[in-house]
């Protein structure tokens, strides 16, 4: 019996490891399906990609489902996120010009701590920075908001943010159309490859466990084929874990850099797999913890709470009322989808749909199906406490 074919949409970047792992390791033709793996220049035309029908599944940004339910950016129909793909994997870094100043007034390039890279760069751009971020609504804008914002910064208007596709983020700083970025890998190690400029902090460095991409799939689509659904979530978290195990770092890195897929360098890829980032054109590297995370900790759980996170700050900034939005933010992370897609497997389930974000310093135990599963580190670089609707 032939496999039923689903249109999936990507962009050319690490986090779609999991949709592309899933087809080249057989875990989609162990669930009978095969997915025809779409490249998309841009998020707004994956988006619209999947909206319109041109694909039943999407490498999304997580942002993006809700922003779409809250009336935001335009295609409206409506999204769902069947799962997280990834947490973290973003990087910020700056231009050389940037890069330079920064050293000037001492700053270490230390990699670790949010509080001393945003101080030096609000200390090295007193006339005004423009960060590209790879679109309006998505984590990376999530998270260079936040930061700036609780750093306070003293001029929020001398900050402009613009929007740049991740392949042409180098491009951007190349050109002198942006000062820095946050992009995700391997975009950001692009930059350095080129000497065009310099890391200055992982994303996980502000939020520890962010939710990056995730599996979007039309509302409607998912309703009308929950069993093709179930197979998809089931083959993308089968991607998922084999990912996470450092002995398939090689191989996956070999599947990505594929012409195909990212076209470049497996060596280049790796860094975003390991966790081990070259920051500079010294050659200096970082060691990441958690900067990639496809499984571990129920990264893969789409957590109402992260969902509401978002939402509320998207509804701070876009003028909306923040508890209209919670609410239709809660409806667009489907737990109770992969809940049912994976209730047959191994999989770790938590007994919540929600929690509290940024409060875990350390791996913690919670109340699972099984009893054995723990949370990783999901704290924010500022102390902060998110405390969602009760489930």
């Amino acid at each position: 019996m032939s496999p039923t074919l689903i249109p999936v949409g990507y962009i050319p970047l690490v986090d779609a490891a999991p949709l592309i792992v899933a087809q080249e390791m057989g875990y989609a033709a162990e669930e009978g399906i095969a997915l025809d793996l779409k490249r998309a220049p841009s998020w707004s035309s994956l988006r619209d990609m999947l909206s319109y029908g041109q694909v039943d599944a999407a490498h999304m940004l997580s942002p993006v489902p809700i922003a779409t339910a809250m009336g935001l950016g335009g295609g409206g129909t409506p999204l769902v996120a069947a799962s997280v793909l990834s947490v973290n994997g973003n990087v910020i870094g700056v231009n050389a010009r940037l890069e330079k100043r920064l050293r000037d007034i001492g700053h270490d390039f230390a990699f670790n701590d949010a509080k001393a890279a945003g101080e030096a760069l609000i200390a090295a751009a007193p006339d005004g920075l423009r960060i590209g971020v790879p679109f309006p609504f998505s984590m990376h804008a999530e998270l260079v908001h936040y930061w700036l914002s609780a750093l306070g910064h003293p001029d929020p208007s001398r900050i402009t943010i613009r929007t740049v596709p991740p392949p042409l983020m180098v491009d951007a700083i190349g050109a002198d159309e942006i000062d820095a970025f946050c992009v995700g890998e391997p975009w950001g190690s692009m930059a350095v490859e080129n000497g065009l400029g310099a890391l200055i902090l992982p994303g996980s460095a502000i939020w520890a466990f962010a939710p990056e991409k995730v599996l979007a799939v039309r509302a409607d689509w998912a309703d009308t084929e929950r069993v093709l659904m179930g197979r998809l979530i089931r083959a993308v978290w089968r991607a998922g874990r084999w990912l996470s195990d450092p002995a398939s770092r090689t191989l996956a890195a070999e599947i990505l850099s594929r012409p195909q897929y990212l076209d470049m360098s497996p060596e280049v890829i790796d860094r975003a797999l390991s966790g081990r980032l070259v920051i500079n054109s010294r050659g200096e590297e970082r060691q990441v913890d958690q900067f990639f995370e496809t499984h571990h900790g129920a990264a893969n759980f789409p957590w109402r709470s992260q969902a509401e996170w978002i939402a509320r700050h998207l509804a701070e900034r876009y003028g909306r009322d923040p508890d209209a939005s919670v609410r239709l933010a809660r409806t667009v992370f489907r737990s109770d989808l992969y809940r049912a897609a994976l209730a047959l497997t191994a999989a770790e389930l938590p007994g919540a749909s929600s929690k509290i974000e940024g409060s875990l310093t350390t791996e913690t135990a919670v109340a699972s199906e099984s009893g054995k599963l723990f949370l990783r580190p999901n704290q924010f670089f500022d102390g902060a406490i998110f405390e969602p609707t009760t489930d």
